[in-house]
């Protein structure tokens, strides 16, 4: 049986993509902040999941947190999903907002990065598949942290791809996944064009995963907008973003 963990489980994408981990046949470690949502989640799946409380916040619990779930799934795991993140609309850059963004999706990411990539380099294998987002492609007047957030976490991803060519076997892959506007709680702002359900997103991303991608654009239409991103001038750019 293979085995997989996912970090942020009890919503959105990443309990999307639980029910299509289950339904092919993984046992799974959950997490999430909320205990009562993931008691939810063990009524429904029982004993093909292990939960565990966690904030990605709480950097002296993120150790403890992943090594019992590795030894809970066997002391073994095949692929970790991170699909932990918050974001807000902040045009008046109010420091808290930005202060919880950056714990929550540098500090905090980067840490379960970090360990991730230590543990499958140790084991010899595995799959660490990151949720960023094309936010990641350029900068926004009114979510800046969230978007210097997730390009930062693109970076660090693509490092850690190049790390994974210094691996003997070459059987540890690193997929970066880029949703653009999913049905989700961390859709930002109003007037939200071509926003996808998060279940065909979680279709999508699954099979990026199956393929072990590199990195992929969710939906497959966003593949257009950040072709655009990159070659849109500042000029322009500032008019619109």
């Amino acid at each position: 049986m293979q085995t997989a963990i996912i970090f942020g489980a009890t919503s959105g994408i990443g309990k999307g993509l639980l029910a299509l981990l289950i339904s092919h046949g993984y046992k799974v470690g959950v997490t999430g902040r909320r205990t009562e949502l993931l008691n939810q989640l063990k009524t429904t799946y029982g004993n093909r999941i292990e939960t565990s409380t966690h904030d990605v916040q709480e950097e002296a619990t993120s150790s403890k947190c992943f090594t019992n779930l590795i030894n809970a799934l066997g002391g073994s795991v095949d692929l970790v999903i991170h699909s932990s993140g918050i974001g807000y609309e902040n045009p008046t850059l109010d420091w808290n907002k930005e202060k919880d963004t950056l714990l929550t999706n540098v500090m905090g990411a980067t840490l379960i990065y970090n360990l991730v990539f230590r543990f499958f380099k140790s084991q010899g294998y595995g799959h660490l598949v990151a949720i960023s987002s094309i936010a990641s492609l350029r900068g926004n007047r009114s979510s800046p942290a969230y978007f210097a957030s997730k390009a930062f976490q693109v970076n660090y991803l693509e490092s850690l791809y190049f790390k994974t060519k210094e691996i003997p076997g070459n059987q540890v892959f690193i997929t970066d996944i880029r949703p653009g506007f999913i049905d989700t709680k961390m859709a930002l702002g109003d007037g939200i064009f071509w926003m996808a359900s998060t279940q065909k997103a979680c279709k999508q991303i699954f099979k990026a995963i199956q393929k072990k991608k590199r990195r992929v654009y969710i939906t497959k239409r966003w593949n257009l907008i950040a072709w655009v991103l990159k070659i849109v001038p500042s000029w322009l750019q500032r008019k619109v973003m």
